[in-house]
């Protein structure tokens, strides 16, 4: 699934990215910020993609939030309420002219959000694994 190869690839960009530099640097900060944005989404195409593979209706179409709340819902996310937040810091991250505010995202993704697509990345490994198993026992 090539959406999750590129939202594997983004994560690990911004997971080795560093909070003290990014505290330091306001163009380091601007990139982490970009790369959380596209991490986020890629999660969230990539859940849809997912979910459509395994016959669910609410992913054929939808918003990211419907698509979040569906994918809470058929147990392929964990804590849903920080993954609308994450929707919110998304949504905002481009249009925040606020130093304090825009830190406060860049802490939530050190503090959260990397821990969440990481769990996101191996939850979805899973369910990719049970699809290519089932589509091996059906040849």
């Amino acid at each position: 699934m090539q959406k999750f190869e590129n939202f594997k690839n983004c994560f690990e960009v911004l997971k080795k990215s560093e909070k003290a530099k990014a505290l330091a640097d306001e163009i380091y900060r601007t990139g982490v910020i970009g790369q959380f944005g596209l991490a986020f989404e890629l999660a969230w195409k990539t859940l849809q993609e997912l979910m459509r593979t395994h016959g669910i209706e609410e992913a054929e179409n939808g918003s990211p939030r419907e698509i979040l709340r569906a994918g809470f819902k058929y147990g392929f996310l964990n804590d849903e309420s920080v993954w609308l937040q994450m929707l919110k810091d998304r949504n905002s991250a481009t249009h925040i002219y606020d130093e304090d505010a825009f830190n406060a995202v860049l802490d939530r993704v050190y503090s959260s959000y990397i821990n969440l697509f990481d769990n996101f990345k191996t939850i979805l490994e899973s369910k990719i694994s049970v699809l290519e198993n089932s589509a091996e026992n059906k040849l």
